[in-house]
C-alpha cells in the first residue's frame, strides 16, 4: 500500500505540473522528494504504465521478474542493430532480435569504467556518492566498506518476496562482506573482480616481466584468484570452479550461462526474481569458449567472444520462454562502458570519439535494449535519455518497493517505467551527468553534449594509458550530437550561448545535492 501511495504521489505532482523549484526556463522537472533526482512529469505515460502493470499482476498473480544482461566493454557499434554485427565481423542475431521485438535505446549512458558503472546500476547513485569511482585493482584496499552504506535493489526486492542472483563479473569489492551474497543477493556465482585478474597470471607472453621475474612472481602471485566463487546469502564463500589454465578461462562464460538458466528454472512459477547476468566477454584478455574459436567471420578472439555472447543471450532467452516466464519478465541488455580501445585489437567497436575511460561518447554511450513481451511494443527506437542508475529505480518500481528507499541517501536514478512501457514514450530524465572518478566532466541535455573538462589522448587508441583530463578555457565545449556525433568541433560560444545558463544551473543543482547528502570517500583517488 505504501508503495502504491508513493507512485500515486508522483502521478499527482505530475498532473499538477508543479514547478516551484524551476531553475531555468528550460527546466522541465519537478521535485518529488528532496533526496530524489527531479523528473520530467509524463502523466499520460504514467497512467498507461500503471494500468499495464496492474493488468499483468492480475493475470500472473505475481510481481514481474527483472533480467539484466550486462556485457563487459561492449561498444555501442558492436551489435548489428547499431550498425555493427556482421558489418564489423561478428553477427549478433539474438541481440538484434531483442532490439527488433522491444525498444532500442540509442542514447543510453554508463560511466567511463566498469566498477563505477556497476555500482551505479546496483545503487541507483552516481559513483562519486558511493566512493566507487574507479575500477578496483588487485590488492586495492578501501577505507570503508561502501556496502555498509549503500543498498542494492536485491536487498529491497527481498522485502517483496523476490529471489535474486548475480551471476558473472562483480568487480564492486571483494573484501569481507562485499560480495553479492553478502550485500543483499540470495546467490552469487562468478568472478569477484575481472577476467584479466586471471589471465595476467596465465599469459606468459604478455606478462612475462612479472611471471618470469622470481621476486615479482613471489609477491604478485599472492594476489592470484583461485577461480569462480559461489556464495549463498548468509553462507561462506567457496571456490566453485578452479581456474589454473587458459582452457579453464575459456569455460567461464558457458558456466555462467548454465548457472543463469538453472536459476531461472528453479524460480519459474514460484518466486519473482531479479537476475543480473554479467558476462566476462568482451573484457581483455579475450579467450572465447573452445567451440567458438574462429566462429566469427573476422576469426579474431574478441569477435569470437561477441558471437559466443550473442549465442548465450539466445539460450537464456529460450530458457526464459520455456520456463513460462517470458511475458512476466523485463529484460534489459546493455554494457558497462564503451569499447576499450587501449587493448586493440582485443576491443569492441563504436562510431564515437574516445573510448572506455573517457567521457567522450565512445566511453559512455553504450548499447541499450528494453524487451518485455506483451508489455513493450516491438519495433521501437528511441533517442531519449536513460542511464544505468535508472535501472535501479525501474527494478524497485516493478517490485513495489520504491517507498523503501532510505531517506539519508540521494538517488540519481529515475523510475523510467512510464517511458519504457508507453509506446513511443518520452524519457522522464532531463540530463545525464558524467563524471570520471572524482571529476565532474560533462552533461548530456537533449541533443547537446556540454563538456567542462575534456580528455586529450596523446597516442592513438590510448584513452586510458596516455590521456590527460584538461579543464576547458573561456567557454564549455558544446556539441550538437545530431550534426556532430563524433564531437569534433565545439560550437558552444558561437551557437549555444542561449543554452549555457541552463546547463550551468543544472550542474549547480546536481553538485549542491552532494552538500546536503555528503559523498563517501573510500580512498580510491590516484
Amino acid at each position: 500500500m505504501k508503495a502504491t501511495l508513493f507512485v500515486l504521489s508522483i502521478f499527482l505532482v505530475s498532473c499538477m505540473g508543479l514547478q516551484a523549484q524551476q531553475i531555468s526556463v528550460f527546466d522541465e522537472t519537478v521535485v518529488i522528494k528532496d533526496n530524489l533526482e527531479p523528473i520530467i512529469p509524463r502523466p499520460e505515460q504514467e497512467k498507461i504504465a500503471a494500468q499495464k502493470l496492474k493488468d499483468l499482476e492480475s493475470k500472473i498473480g505475481r510481481k514481474p521478474n527483472i533480467l539484466i544482461l550486462l556485457v563487459d566493454d561492449l561498444g555501442w557499434g558492436d551489435i548489428g542493430v547499431n550498425g555493427g554485427g556482421i558489418a564489423v565481423g561478428a553477427p549478433t542475431p539474438n541481440v538484434d532480435k531483442l532490439a527488433r521485438e522491444g525498444k532500442r535505446l540509442t542514447s543510453f549512458y554508463s560511466t567511463p569504467t566498469c566498477t563505477s558503472s556497476r555500482a551505479m546500476m546496483l545503487t541507483g547513485r552516481q559513483p562519486i556518492r558511493s566512493g566507487l569511482t574507479r575500477p578496483l585493482l588487485s590488492g586495492d584496499k578501501v577505507k570503508t566498506n561502501p556496502w555498509e552504506i549503500e543498498v542494492t535493489q536485491a536487498k529491497l526486492l527481498a522485502k517483496a518476496g523476490y529471489k535474486s542472483a548475480l551471476i558473472g563479473k562483480w568487480h564492486i569489492g571483494e573484501a569481507e562482506n562485499m560480495l553479492p551474497h553478502e550485500v543483499g543477493f540470495d546467490y552469487f556465482y562468478g568472478l569477484p573482480a575481472v577476467q584479466s585478474d586471471y589471465t595476467q597470471f596465465l599469459v606468459e607472453r604478455q606478462y612475462s616481466d612479472m611471471i618470469n621475474n622470481p621476486e615479482l612472481h613471489e609477491k604478485a602471485f599472492q594476489l592470484q584468484p583461485e577461480g569462480l566463487i559461489r556464495g549463498v546469502k548468509g553462507g561462506p564463500r567457496e571456490v566453485a570452479f578452479e581456474i589454473t589454465n587458459l582452457d579453464e578461462v575459456r569455460e567461464i562464460d558457458e558456466r555462467l550461462k548454465n548457472e543463469s538458466i538453472k536459476f531461472i528454472n528453479e524460480n519459474a512459477g514460484n518466486n519473482p526474481f531479479f537476475l543480473v547476468h554479467s558476462f566476462t566477454a568482451i573484457h581483455n584478455d579475450t579467450y572465447s569458449g573452445a567451440d567458438f574459436i574462429g566462429k566469427s567471420p573476422a576469426a579474431m578472439p574478441v569477435k569470437d567472444a561477441i558471437v559466443e555472447m550473442d549465442a548465450y543471450v539466445g539460450e537464456i532467452m529460450d530458457a526464459l520462454e520455456k520456463s513460462g516466464e517470458l511475458e512476466n519478465t523485463l529484460v534489459i541488455f546493455t554494457s558497462d562502458n564503451g569499447a576499450n580501445e587501449d587493448v586493440f585489437p582485443d576491443s569492441g567497436y563504436h562510431p564515437w570519439r574516445g573510448g572506455k575511460g573517457t567521457t567522450w561518447e565512445g566511453g559512455v554511450r553504450v548499447p541499450g535494449i528494453a524487451y518485455w513481451k506483451g508489455m513493450i511494443e516491438p519495433g521501437q527506437e528511441s533517442n531519449e535519455l536513460m542511464d544505468l542508475s535508472d535501472i535501479y529505480m525501474v527494478s524497485l518500481r516493478l517490485g513495489g518497493v520504491l517507498d523503501q528507499l532510505p531517506d539519508n541517501l540521494y538517488f540519481d536514478g529515475i523510475d523510467q517505467t512510464p517511458f519504457l512501457l508507453a509506446e513511443n514514450g518520452r524519457s522522464l530524465r532531463q540530463a545525464i551527468f558524467l563524471w570520471n572518478s572524482t571529476e565532474f566532466c560533462a552533461v548530456r541535455w537533449r541533443d547537446y553534449k556540454i563538456h567542462f573538462q575534456v580528455f586529450e589522448t596523446k597516442e592513438t587508441r590510448r584513452n586510458i594509458d596516455a590521456s590527460l583530463l584538461t579543464r576547458i578555457g573561456t567557454a564549455p565545449w558544446v556539441f550538437n550530437l545530431n550534426v556532430d556525433p563524433k564531437e569534433m568541433a565545439s560550437e558552444g560560444h558561437r551557437y549555444f550561448e542561449w543554452g549555457l545558463p541552463a546547463i550551468i544551473a543544472f550542474q549547480k543543482r546536481h553538485i549542491a545535492s552532494m552538500q546536503k547528502y555528503p559523498n563517501t570517500d573510500l580512498g580510491l583517488d590516484f
